[in-house]
């Protein structure tokens, strides 16, 4: 079995980055649950590009070996919201969407937080969790990876059936850090994340964001963008085996030609 390469945390934590990427891209229904509550209740979560285009389906990716975050549509503080809840587990929501380099706009997304999670370290493999992601997949030329990461793409391929995104952007709240610094995946510099918030200060009130795409890209890689693949939510509490609630409220994507389309009232 492919697991059985890796050892210890080091196989853990690099399976586990690999299934992150291959969430981004992958389609594989050993892995990803339709979620139809979710979907009938939310019109729609993420605007697809395109005017008139209909957006896909929000999918539930679980990780192999891992346990599953639980996510439910609640109402909290009167909003609309996806509440996660992370037992030492990690897995994501996840829409896949196509957006070429020349119409990337921007991202308007919300969350609130009523705790961090205690030894977290986006830096360290061993305490690698986040209360909050947002996580954007982009596609690029995969002849420019380094030799780690073409194995890595050729070993996602063998468990995914789909090769690495060219590069995935998060934006995340850590512990300690420096707001704005990107912090690289300590598994591969494909991963790179873009902290929003860092320590308490801000808990317990949502925070509002609208990022533009394009050049948040360009300061985490140094480079222009390829198309966005997907967007993805995600609560991950499985290295420091802790538990982690978190409220996620509408992502829209916001293109060049495109607005965003109004939410869904709750009934």
């Amino acid at each position: 079995m492919m697991f059985s390469l890796f050892q210890s945390s080091v196989r853990c934590g690099l399976v586990l980055s690999l299934a992150l990427l291959c969430a981004c891209a992958s389609r594989n229904p050993a892995t990803v649950e339709p979620l139809d509550a979710l979907n009938t209740r939310i019109a729609p979560w993420v605007a697809a590009s395109g005017a008139g285009s209909q957006p896909a389906p929000w999918e539930h990716f679980k990780f192999p070996g891992k346990r599953p975050t639980r996510f439910e549509f609640v109402l909290e503080d009167k909003r609309v919201a996806i509440a996660a809840h992370a037992q030492s587990s990690a897995s994501m929501l996840r829409q896949v969407v196509r957006v070429e380099p020349g119409d990337l706009g921007r991202v308007k997304f919300s969350w609130k937080l009523p705790d961090l999670i205690q030894y977290a370290d986006m830096a360290i493999r061993e305490f690698d969790d986040s209360p909050v992601r947002v996580v954007l997949a982009f596609d690029g030329d995969r002849t420019k990876f380094s030799a780690k990461n073409a194995m890595l793409s050729e070993l996602a391929q063998v468990l995914s059936g789909e090769p690495l995104p060219y590069a995935t952007l998060m934006y995340v709240w850590c512990n300690d850090c420096e707001r704005g610094k990107v912090i690289v995946n300590p598994h591969t510099d494909r991963i790179r994340k873009l902290p929003l918030e860092s320590g308490p200060g801000k808990l317990n009130r949502w925070m509002d964001y609208e990022r533009a795409v394009r050049a948040d890209f360009v300061a985490a890689f140094g480079e222009e963008p390829g198309a966005l693949t997907s967007i993805s939510i995600m609560t991950d509490t499985d290295n420091t085996k802790s538990v982690a609630r978190a409220f996620y409220g509408p992502v829209q994507l916001l293109t060049r030609t495109t607005q965003a389309p109004p939410l869904q009232k709750v009934r």
